[in-house]
């Protein structure tokens, strides 16, 4: 079972951690099934956030039993100090826990740091000076703040998107977390879902010796699917690049990471899923983008008012108005039986 230590932390773990942002969409007793198996198989690692409903709720509930023998992690999207220390109050009482191992500000557009007049940071150190948490994090989609957080010696850990779609610029940021000590927390391992061989992408991350990657979780067969991979690890082979390489030929440039927000739109469209169903669609079983349900949700990008919201908040500077169009217009085309899947 391959572990990972996460940069001067000194937090040795499995490297296979449970991101538990899908759990919200499960029930409680199907979520703390998910959680039992995840532990009693050799996973330590438990990255949640305020933000995700009740998955800190669902995680005290099923784990609050063996909570030294793990690792919380969890965020705070908090811009005030107040908002802050009522986020760090709720997620202790959810977790059913005194201290938090990993806690992280939650994609902020710039990092925290002191002196800055937020107070954010200082209320990071004041947290830890009482017990309260014991390494401060961050995480982002921003490729500048991310660097800048790492350089700046004031974080302990970066969680960041990373997987086998990663530029030149993202392993650069990968590569400076190794030299700065700072334990690197790869999310978005399979691409919001767009990558669909969890073989290749397991055999991808074992490559860097230094990143975590958290697999998020929903169903007991992609638990099922990870947990098989700890004692028969996927090695890298021919098959798998020739994989990688056709999913970079298709996917590499402007698509959605669905990573949310630009999330919510003024007209209901539900953006980080219809400005990818190309992808999806193509690269899933496609029966299930096609029901009535799917196609109303697609045909809500006709409502769009051009208010332009959601490509000023994509962090990754998509043109989101314009990927929707194409989205919809191709889905079309699949409907009436002009282009095939």
């Amino acid at each position: 079972m391959q572990q990972v230590t996460l940069g001067r932390t000194g937090i040795t773990v499995n490297k296979n951690g449970f991101g538990a942002l899908p759990i919200q969409r499960i029930s409680t007793e199907s979520a703390g099934k998910l959680l039992r198996k995840a532990y009693e198989n050799g996973i330590r690692y438990f990255d949640t956030a305020r933000s995700y409903t009740d998955s800190e709720e669902k995680i005290g509930l099923a784990l609050s039993d063996v909570r030294k023998e793990i690792i919380l992690a969890t965020k705070t999207p908090s811009t005030t100090v107040e908002g802050f220390w009522n986020d760090l109050a709720t997620s202790l009482q959810l977790l059913k826990t005194d201290y938090i191992d990993v806690y992280q500000f939650h994609n902020p557009s710039f990092y925290p740091k002191p002196g800055d007049g937020t107070g954010l940071y200082e209320a990071m150190l004041e947290a830890k000076k009482q017990g309260k948490i014991r390494f401060i994090g961050i995480t982002n989609h921003r490729l500048h703040v991310a660097e800048e957080a790492v350089r700046s010696g004031l974080y302990d850990t970066l969680q960041f998107p990373f997987c086998y779609l990663a530029t030149e610029k993202d392993l650069e940021l990968v590569n400076l977390c190794k030299e700065q000590n700072v334990g690197f927390i790869s999310m978005k391992a399979l691409s919001g879902g767009l990558i669909t061989n969890s073989a290749a992408a397991y055999a991808w991350q074992a490559q860097f010796d230094h990143v975590l990657p958290i697999w998020g979780v929903q169903r007991e067969c992609e638990l099922d699917e990870f947990l098989s991979y700890q004692e028969n690890p996927p090695i890298m082979t021919d098959e798998f690049k020739q994989v990688m390489e056709k999913d970079r030929a298709e996917l590499i440039g402007d698509f959605c990471r669905a990573c949310g927000y630009c999330m919510p739109c003024p007209k209901g469209i539900e953006i980080s899923q219809c400005a990818r169903m190309a992808q999806l669609i193509r690269r899933s079983p496609s029966a299930g983008f096609l029901t009535k349900e799917s196609q109303a949700m697609m045909m809500k990008i006709e409502e769009c008012i051009g208010c332009g919201a959601c490509k000023k908040k994509c962090p990754y500077g998509l043109d989101t108005p314009t990927l929707l169009k194409k989205n919809l217009a191709d889905y079309k085309e699949i409907l009436a039986g002009t282009v095939t899947i």
